[in-house]
C-alpha cells in the first residue's frame, strides 16, 4: 500500500480513537501496529513485540521518574506543603499576594517531580484555592494561579518532560536539567508578574457593594518555632540536593532523585507523619505514574517504528523544504503544532510521540538538540492552560467547583504573555538555554 495512504489512514484513525475517550497509549500502541501491518505485513509484528518494548523501559535513565514521583508524594504526605503555607502567610504579615507567589513557586516544584501538570493543579486546586480565597482573590484568579503553578512541570527541572526527551534523544538528562533552569524561573517569574498585576486590579475594583466580604479564615493550628526551622531546613535541603548536586556533578540524576526521596522521607518522620497509610499512598500513586509512563514510552516505542519506515520525517522535509533556510519559520510552524497537541494530550505522550517526526527536521535545521528540548518543555507549560482543552484548567475546574470559563479567561493571559517573552527572548537568545549547561 501506499505510504502517503497508509499515512492518512493512520492519522485519521489517532484522531478518532482520541475522540472516541481511549487512553493515549492505547491510541499509540494500536495505530503504530496497524500502520505497520498496512506497511510490512505480519511478518514484522513477532519481532516487533518480542524484546523491543521491555528493551525500551528497562533502561536506567528511567529509574529517574519513579525516584522524583517517590520524593514528591513524600513532601506531599508529610504536610510539608500545608506548613510552608501557614509560615509564608505569617512572615508575610498580611501581603496575602505573597501567598499567590508561594502558589506559583510550590507548582512549579511539585509538578516538576510529579510528572503530570493536571495531576499537580488538581493538588493544588484542593490545598492552594481555600487558603487564596481567604486572603482576597477571587475565584477565578485562585484558579488560574493553581493551573499555572500545575503547568510549571513541563519547564522546572527535574521536569518528566525533559528526562522522557532526553531519553528520546539520547541528550544527556542533566544537562537539559541545567539548560532548562533559566527559561523556567523567567517563566515562574512572568507568571507572577501577570499575578500581582491582577490581584493589584482586583483590590483596587473590590467594593463592599460589588463583592461579599471575605469570611475569616478558621483559626489554624499554631505551629510550633521548631517545627519551622524544620520545615525550611528541610525545604532548603531538598533544592540544594536536586539543583546543587546536579550542577555541581556530585550526583547524576537519578542519584538526585534518590537523595531527594531520602530527604523526603526523613521530613516526614520528623514531622511524625510516616505510617502505614503514608507508605500505601505514596508508593502507589508513585507506581501508578510510572507505570503510565512506561505504557505510553512502548506504544510510542511501536509508533515511532511505524514514522520511521513510513518516511514520514523524509516527507515533511520536502514538504517544508521552501522555507528550510529560514529556520525561524520552521521553529514557529512546530511550535503551533506542539503547541495544539498540548493543549488536548498530556505531556509526556506529546513528546513521546512527536519526537519520531520532528527530530530529523531540527537536525536537518542544525538546531542544538538540547536547546529545542527546554523550547518544547517552555511549550508544554503554556499548552496546559490554554482553551480550549488546558488540562490543567480542567483539572482545577474539576476540584474546586470553579468554572473552567472563568479561569481560561485569566490563565490566557497567563500563557500569552510567557509565550511572547519566554519563546521570543530564547529565539533571539539561544544562550538563555544553553549557556549554563556548556558552563558545567
Amino acid at each position: 500500500m501506499d505510504n502517503l495512504l497508509v499515512i492518512g489512514i493512520i492519522l485519521v484513525m489517532m484522531i478518532v480513537l482520541l475522540i472516541a475517550g481511549l487512553y493515549i497509549h492505547s491510541v499509540l500502541l494500536a495505530s503504530g501496529i496497524i500502520g505497520l501491518i498496512l506497511l510490512e505485513g505480519f511478518g514484522i509484528l513477532p519481532g516487533l513485540l518480542g524484546n523491543e518494548p521491555f528493551n525500551r523501559v528497562a533502561s536506567y535513565t528511567l529509574t529517574t521518574i519513579p525516584l522524583f514521583v517517590l520524593m514528591a508524594q513524600f513532601i506531599l504526605q508529610s504536610g510539608l506543603v500545608q506548613d510552608i503555607f501557614y509560615m509564608v502567610h505569617k512572615v508575610s504579615k498580611g501581603k496575602n499576594s505573597l501567598l499567590g507567589v508561594l502558589t506559583l513557586i510550590i507548582g512549579g516544584m511539585l509538578g516538576a517531580v510529579s510528572g503530570s501538570g493536571t495531576a499537580t493543579s488538581a493538588s493544588l486546586g484542593q490545598v492552594a484555592i481555600p487558603e487564596l480565597r481567604k486572603h482576597g482573590y477571587s475565584a477565578p484568579l485562585a484558579g488560574a494561579i493553581a493551573a499555572s503553578g500545575g503547568s510549571l512541570s513541563g519547564i522546572i527541572p527535574p521536569s518528566i518532560i525533559l528526562i522522557l526527551y532526553g531519553v528520546a534523544t539520547e541528550t544527556p538528562v542533566g544537562s537539559l536539567f541545567v539548560g532548562a533552569f533559566i527559561p523556567g524561573i523567567l517563566t515562574m517569574a512572568i507568571f507572577i508578574l501577570v499575578m500581582l498585576v491582577y490581584f493589584r486590579l482586583e483590590r483596587k475594583k473590590r467594593t463592599q457593594a460589588e463583592e461579599p466580604a471575605i469570611k475569616e479564615a478558621p483559626v489554624t493550628e499554631k505551629l510550633s518555632a521548631i517545627r519551622l526551622l524544620i520545615v525550611s531546613v528541610i525545604a532548603i535541603l531538598i533544592v540544594l540536593v536536586i539543583f546543587g548536586g546536579i550542577y555541581s556533578g556530585v550526583f547524576t540524576p537519578t542519584e538526585a532523585g534518590a537523595v531527594g526521596a531520602f530527604v523526603g522521607l526523613l521530613a516526614a518522620l520528623v514531622l511524625g507523619k510516616v505510617n502505614f497509610q503514608f507508605f500505601k499512598t505514596s508508593v502507589v500513586e508513585t507506581i501508578k505514574l510510572t507505570g503510565m509512563v512506561m505504557i505510553i514510552m512502548i506504544g510510542a516505542q511501536i509508533f515511532g517504528r511505524f514514522v520511521s519506515l513510513s518516511l514520514l520525517p523524509r516527507r515533511l522535509i520536502e514538504l517544508i523544504e521552501p522555507i528550510m533556510d529560514t529556520p525561524v519559520l520552521v521553529l514557529i510552524a512546530i511550535s503551533v503544532v506542539l503547541f495544539i497537541m498540548f493543549m488536548f494530550i498530556e505531556g509526556a505522550a506529546v513528546i513521546l510521540m512527536s519526537i519520531p517526526v520532528i527530530l530529523p527536521i531540527i537536525q536537518e535545521l542544525q538546531v542544538d538538540i538540547l536547546w529545542f528540548g527546554v523550547f518544547v518543555a517552555v511549550i508544554c507549560t503554556i499548552g496546559l492552560i490554554t482553551p480550549p482543552v488546558g488540562l490543567s484548567v480542567y483539572a482545577v475546574a474539576g476540584v474546586s467547583g470553579i468554572s473552567s470559563g472563568s479561569i481560561f479567561r485569566i490563565s490566557m493571559v497567563f500563557a500569552v504573555v510567557a509565550m511572547v517573552i519566554v519563546c521570543g527572548l530564547m529565539i533571539a537568545f539561544p544562550g538563555l538555554a544553553t549557556w549554563l549547561p556548556n558552563s558545567m
